[in-house]
């Protein structure tokens, strides 16, 4: 078992500092533009609902990337490797491209999700920046999955965590202005990102080139898009993908609560929901550890192994949680000082970090519970699952608690844990139903 935990965090720890990487570049995007003025906050946070729900779902489309590199791996089919990422680049290129078309709707899109005209009008220039970054940003992650599934997550932690110096600096100037550039506020904090994603995706990829350029994975032939590969990357990436976006439509329709509730609640909402998102993050580095070495225990077609894997990422992830979790509670109201100054935002921020503190030990748990299955190939059960427990649990109950009734942004607190909570029970007792059965790649 310690051998398991080992192995484990030794993908997991570069993996979760990749993805925090990420969620840094948003977090540093909402203090800076807080610091600007609380109602550019709240712009930013209503553009962030739709531009993360279109893509958590591309980035779900491109899961199959990270499971058959890794089954393709521990199957010793190395050679594989070089098709079935130029495949996944093609598939994120196309979806970024429709992606942009429909972010580009801007504040027509926001008034559909049923925001007043003030916050849909100030949403729509922060959207439209994001917009411009959509392709990047999955073949960005395409190229991430297949280095994560080689087992090489160093270079993607690389990227990531300098990438926020170049997005700080940018941030810096289209969001107050300075250098000549005009002050653009969260719109700014957009273009920032976007302009970022493109330097990542760059720097990834000359990496995935240059220095795996060798027969080994493939590169030795010519690089072109296999309609097979691509079949199999959608069989698994498909339902996965309907998985994330069943939770994070949940998320931004909780959001779209908050908006209701109006511009100050939106702005306190964003903040214990940005610290949720990441500490989140560092779960899904523990997700993708889990479902890269479930995967090569499918590969090897070793049931115990795959089994012991699946369950050492998920208790793995139940100590960290608890641990940071005990960290948001004791200091939540600093963090959320760090967001902003405005009073009113503080007093409803401030009180319901305890809560996001809560929520992030069952959505830690239940990323790394669909990582297992994700591994082991099991996508419909998943994705049933995830459709019960935002649509049929934590969105009622947080439009009964926080808007319906009088608790505000703490009721769509407890919606959300009440969905993930049910999403841990349903993903973990999937996973022990798979893990006792015959292994079989697909």
């Amino acid at each position: 078992m310690l051998e398991h935990v080992r192995r484990s965090l030794r993908l997991a720890i570069p993996v979760m500092l990749g993805r925090a990487g990420l969620i840094i570049m948003i977090t540093v995007d909402s203090i800076m533009t807080g610091r600007a003025a609380a109602e550019e906050l709240a712009y930013y946070a209503i553009s962030l609902a739709p531009h993360m729900t279109l893509l958590v779902v591309g980035i779900g489309l491109m899961i199959g990337t990270v499971v058959l590199t890794a089954q393709s791996d521990g199957a010793g089919r190395r050679t594989e490797a070089a098709s079935i990422w130029v495949t996944s680049l093609g598939i994120a290129g196309g979806l970024g491209a429709v992606w942009c078309v429909v972010l580009l709707a801007g504040e027509h899109l926001l008034l559909w999700l049923g925001q007043s005209p003030p916050i849909a009008a100030g949403g729509a220039g922060p959207l439209v920046m994001f917009a411009w970054g959509m392709p990047a940003i999955l073949m960005y992650i395409a190229t991430t999955f297949f280095l994560e599934g080689l087992s090489r997550p160093g270079p993607g932690m690389v990227v990531a965590l300098s990438a926020n110096l170049v997005n700080a600096g940018l941030n810096w100037v289209f969001i107050y202005g300075h250098l000549g550039a005009p002050e653009m506020g969260a719109a700014g904090a957009a273009l920032a990102t976007s302009i970022t994603r493109y330097v990542m995706l760059a720097a990834l990829a000359w990496y995935a080139v240059r220095m795996l350029g060798h027969g080994r994975h493939g590169f030795h032939g010519p690089l072109r898009i296999r309609r097979e590969i691509a079949r199999r990357l959608l069989a698994i990436g498909a339902p996965l993908s309907i998985a994330a976006g069943l939770e994070t439509a949940c998320f931004a329709t909780v959001t779209a609560f908050a908006g209701h509730l109006g511009a100050v609640p939106l702005a306190g909402f964003q903040i214990p929901f940005n610290v949720i998102t990441f500490v989140f993050m560092l779960a899904i580095g523990l997700s993708t550890s889990t479902s890269v070495r479930v995967a090569n225990a499918v590969g090897r077609r070793d049931r115990p192994g795959m089994a012991a894997a699946g369950w050492t990422g998920l208790g793995l992830v139940v100590v960290l949680m608890f641990g940071l979790a005990a960290a948001i509670s004791a200091f939540g109201p600093d963090i959320a000082g760090l967001y902003t100054a405005d009073a009113a935002v503080l007093a409803i921020a401030a009180p319901a970090m305890s809560l996001a503190a809560l929520i992030t030990i069952v959505d830690g748990a239940q990323a790394v519970a669909l990582g297992a299955l994700r591994g082991a190939g099991d996508v419909l059960i998943p994705t049933l699952s995830h459709a019960f427990s935002f649509w049929v649990v934590a969105v009622p109950t947080a439009y009964v608690l926080g808007v319906a009734g009088s608790t505000g942004v703490r009721g769509l607190l407890w919606g959300l844990f009440a969905g993930l909570t049910c999403a841990v029970v349903l993903l973990s007792w999937r996973f022990a139903v798979v893990s006792r059965r015959g292994v079989h790649p697909v």
